[in-house]
């Protein structure tokens, strides 16, 4: 039986030179192709592989492209910072009242409304917020929800209807942020300002729109009582930052963060769009102070109470109070309290006044006005007056109407 064998049948010492022959030429390949690469990279030193980054190296790489994330995320303007700045100052203001019960006759605390306000003060472990009149107006009890949610109980210090400003106090032990003041009689037509306030109610607390200055020293018409009879005329700011309702008392701002007016009103209805009013904090800061300090706003006072000769009869002018055909406005004194500054200067029911000052006087909005806004407590005033046909002046020396 044959034994067959794979490998080649030449003799032994001639296999052993041919595997010594590719041997040296498998080496001579090796050797040429390293020095082709290294003529390569000699040539071309970019294409030599890079050093192995150190550990520090990878770190700061880390970094930079977390900063480029950073700042391809995060943008900053002017109003993102002024809102940074002011809008912890920002709360919403909820009005409690107690009303009866569905089931029982046992009385309850409920919402009446929200709306905002501003922390414009701190000391002494309290916190003191500026809002509106007609905000807190009927309330029991008012709360406050702060910029992280935190609702604090807070105290009406004081409210004036006149103006729609009211102060509230409360504890500050979770208040980080206040206010600061601005200067509104430096502003300009068509500066960019903030509103920041609660919209609709807490669901919106801190929204934030943008607007500009549209107008100054604007006067709004303003019935105090729903008897659509004008009681007052508001001097404020327009603009054209959404403000509805649940703003009210909140922040106007300007581009530096600062407090510039406080939120009141709006123009609304269907053909109306971008007219909002905001109180100046010019004209609220001394307000604000006499609340904070007696709980009143301290005004001249004449003591009486009045009714506009427009809304007298035709008949009742000749018949009661004898005017001139040619006297067909003024105001007439419907009575006198005792020992104010009206009785002790002689005037009585009936007697029309038409001038104050040497000022023309049509209605009771233009001797609030010019008691309220030219006049000072102990100030002369002068009254001129018809009284059974007859022209009349008096002389009242003012107090104040808190004392009344």
């Amino acid at each position: 039986m044959g034994y067959y064998d794979p490998i080649p049948t030449e003799p032994r010492s001639r296999r052993k030179q041919s595997k010594k022959s590719v041997f040296f030429a498998g080496m001579g390949g090796v050797l040429s192709g390293a020095l082709l690469v290294w003529a390569l990279f000699a040539v071309f030193p970019e294409l030599a592989p890079a050093e192995e980054e150190s550990a520090a190296e990878v770190v700061a790489d880390e970094e930079q492209a977390a900063a480029l994330q950073q700042s391809a995320t995060t943008v900053t303007t002017d109003v993102t910072e002024a809102v940074a700045k002011a809008a912890g100052a920002v709360v919403g203001v909820t009005n409690l009242q107690t009303a009866g019960g569905f089931w029982s006759e046992s009385e309850e605390t409920q919402s009446a409304g929200t709306g905002s306000g501003v922390i414009y003060k701190k000391k002494d472990g309290k916190a003191y917020v500026v809002t509106n009149h007609h905000v807190i107006d009927g309330a029991t009890e008012v709360e406050v929800t702060l910029a992280d949610g935190s609702k604090v109980p807070a105290r009406i210090l004081g409210s004036d209807i006149w103006t729609d400003l009211a102060v509230l106090e409360m504890d500050a032990a979770k208040v980080e942020t206040v206010a600061e003041l601005g200067d509104s009689s430096s502003l300009t037509l068509g500066e960019p300002v903030i509103a920041i306030g609660s919209p609709l109610g807490l669901n919106f607390f801190g929204s934030i729109t943008t607007g500009v200055i549209s107008g100054m020293d604007r006067i709004v018409p303003v019935d105090l009582n729903q008897d659509s009879i004008i009681d007052w005329q508001a001097e404020v700011l327009q603009t054209d930052a959404a403000i509805n309702p649940g703003n009210s008392g909140g922040a106007l701002i300007n581009l530096e963060g600062q407090l510039i007016g406080i939120n009141s009103m709006k123009i609304a209805t269907s053909s109306v769009e971008g007219i909002g009013f905001a109180i100046p904090i010019n004209s609220a800061v001394p307000i604000i102070s006499s609340l904070e300090n007696t709980g009143v706003v301290e005004r001249p006072a004449m003591g009486v109470t009045l009714i506009d000769v427009a809304s007298v009869p035709q008949s009742y002018r000749t018949s009661e109070l004898a005017l001139p055909p040619d006297v067909t406005d003024g105001v007439v004194v419907e009575s006198v309290i005792a020992d104010t500054p009206a009785a002790l200067a002689g005037l009585e029911p009936y007697d029309v006044i038409v001038s104050m000052d040497g000022q023309p006087i049509t209605n009771m909005l233009e001797l609030r006005q010019h008691l309220y806004n030219e006049k000072r407590i102990g100030e002369t005033l002068t009254v001129t007056a018809y009284r059974n046909g007859r022209q009349l002046e008096f002389e009242l020396v003012l107090t104040d109407s808190a004392n009344m």
